[in-house]
């Protein structure tokens, strides 16, 4: 490799360790993701560009960290953007409430009006002047009756209007703050999409400045550290009497996520030609019947938890302290997810990654 490739590439991993550390306005939706780690400095001459597997390992963390707190950004704006989708559901909800109730406020009024113009026509007479004129005290106490009748539906007349009116005065509150609530999430999902975007370039930036080789011999260490991962995981006794089978609803929810292997990571996706993971998880339980959370740390929170000892194939495994990340069990050790951007879903060790804890949709 030449020198001025070399200082490129020096000056590449430079800038992104000068983007990651810049702090970005969080959101109400997403856990902070922690600091990433400095890539070490064991290479004395540090103008020089990764080379050794050491230096390979570092990028590889790195590389973790910008994935990871793009995935947490992505968990913020889907969570924005489910919120936002919802307040301009209930906004149309109000707008058609507001406009039945000023229709049955004028109908009210029309026939709070058609009444007064009756009264006016019967003259205003006193009832004392009705009886004393009137040829018939049978005939006055049967109208008098009818007037009382006339009198409260009068007032129920009057009753229905302002309950109405009040109704009116309500809905046009509530659609107000439906508003300001959509307007903060639009802004809040505008948020964690600029973030997101930035994680992602400077994790491309970084991985585009390596050499083909060096590509390839990163690849090969993010895969042995799954393995290392996989292997403790399953040498620690987690899955020691594991042997559950799907429900018909799991089943369902298996089929319909490994019939997308294959298909590319895209934040924000949930199908049918990309994914994230949530994405993926929610809409194959969407597909056996069963309505999810669309974020993964919204998964973790709402679904009812189970042991890892305890899981069976259809369970989703929660991952990372801030539940970043979530895949679907598909049992012996395995799960089916959307990695992060650049890869495609696909099956993986289920303790490639660290567990959080499972949830189970259908329980």
């Amino acid at each position: 490799m030449g020198r001025g490739k070399r200082s490129l590439i020096a000056a590449a991993v430079a800038a992104v360790c000068a983007v990651t550390v810049l702090t970005v306005p969080g959101t109400a939706f997403a856990a902070p993701a922690p600091t990433p780690t400095p890539l070490p400095t064991t290479n004395p001459d540090l103008t020089l560009p990764p080379s050794s597997d050491t230096d390979l390992e570092a990028v590889r963390t790195r590389l973790d960290a910008l994935y990871h707190d793009a995935a947490v950004a992505t968990d913020a704006y889907n969570a924005a953007e489910e919120q936002a989708e919802k307040q301009s559901t209930e906004i149309v909800e109000l707008a058609k409430k507001i406009a039945e109730g000023r229709e049955a406020l004028a109908g009210l009024k029309d026939r709070a009006g058609a009444a007064a113009r009756a009264q006016y026509r019967g003259g205003g007479l006193p009832d004392e002047a009705k009886l004393v004129l009137s040829d018939s005290p049978g005939e006055f106490l049967d109208g008098a009756g009818r007037a009382r009748q006339g009198q409260r539906a009068t007032e129920g007349l009057l009753g229905e209007m302002t309950r109405t009116q009040q109704d009116l005065e309500q809905y046009a509150k509530d659609a107000s703050a439906q508003w300001q609530k959509l307007e903060a999430n639009r802004k809040a999902k505008a948020t964690a999409q600029k973030k997101v975007e930035q994680q992602i370039t400077a994790a491309e930036k970084l991985e585009s400045e390596l050499e083909q080789e060096e590509r390839d011999r990163l690849t090969r260490l993010q895969e042995q550290a799954a393995q290392r991962a996989q292997t403790a995981w399953l040498d620690s006794g987690a899955l020691a009497g594991v042997d559950s089978q799907a429900g018909p609803q799991g089943e369902r929810a298996i089929a319909y996520a490994t019939a997308q292997l294959g298909k590319p990571y895209v934040w924000g996706a949930e199908g049918p030609e990309s994914f994230d993971c949530s994405g993926l998880t929610s809409q194959a339980w969407a597909s056996a019947g069963v309505q999810v959370p669309r974020t993964s740390q919204e998964q973790w929170r709402q679904l009812t938890r189970v042991d890892v000892k305890d899981m069976r194939p259809g369970d989703l495994i929660v991952y990372f302290d801030d539940a970043s990340h979530i895949a679907l069990y598909l049992g012996d050790g395995k799960m089916i997810h959307a990695p992060r951007p650049g890869r495609t879903i696909t099956v993986a060790g289920a303790g490639s990654m660290p567990i959080l804890g499972v949830v189970r949709p259908d329980a």
